[in-house]
């Protein structure tokens, strides 16, 4: 609860005349100046207004458009028959010689857009073992923003979603150890 305002007993009518101003009063804290919107810069105003008039559909299509443009990239680009050095190449494994977490990723991709997954899943098992449940979630995410769709949620625990992060940071490392049974691991 708090004290009434009285008039004349050094409180201030409650509204914007009782902002703070920045000045210290007697035997207090500097008290902060009052937020002052910024007004939006035109670029701003333009993604707002584009964003108040897209249909619900655009935002799932446009991600769409990017996966689809990533899988075309892992078909037109054949990272299986690259070189290990070929441009683009991943900037850890330049300078460290060490496979990053997602070292192989592409490859795999490419493998499984081939039907192949046992030649995908020795590029990047875990890559492969997420694809359903990111393919689920995402048809699930855009279903019910483009059309309205109910489906049955996917509910992971941050236990369950730790675990596999830490799955995957071991399977970074283990990946780079440089003896047998590990070895295979290498790509």
């Amino acid at each position: 609860m708090t004290a009434p305002v009285v008039p004349g007993a050094g409180h201030a009518e409650p509204g914007p005349a009782a902002w703070p101003t920045g000045e210290v009063p007697a035997g207090g804290w500097p008290q902060p100046a009052a937020y002052q919107p910024v007004e939006p810069d035109r670029f701003t105003r333009l993604v707002i207004r584009l964003h108040e008039r897209a249909p619900r559909w655009a935002v799932p299509l446009a991600a769409l458009g990017c996966v689809g443009m990533g899988m075309a990239y892992a078909l037109v680009s054949d990272p299986t028959h690259s070189d290990p050095d070929a441009r683009p190449t991943c900037l850890l494994k330049l300078t460290t010689g060490l496979d990053c977490p997602g070292c192989g990723g592409t490859r795999a991709l490419w493998y499984v857009l081939h039907a192949d997954l046992p030649a995908a899943a020795r590029h990047h098992f875990l890559f492969v073992f997420s694809l359903p449940f990111l393919a689920y979630l995402f048809v699930a995410w855009a279903g019910n923003q483009a059309f309205g769709w109910r489906l049955p949620e996917l509910r992971l625990s941050p236990k369950v979603i730790g675990g596999f992060l830490a799955a995957w940071l071991a399977f970074s490392v283990l990946r780079n150890l440089p003896w047998a049974p590990f070895t295979a691991l290498y790509v």
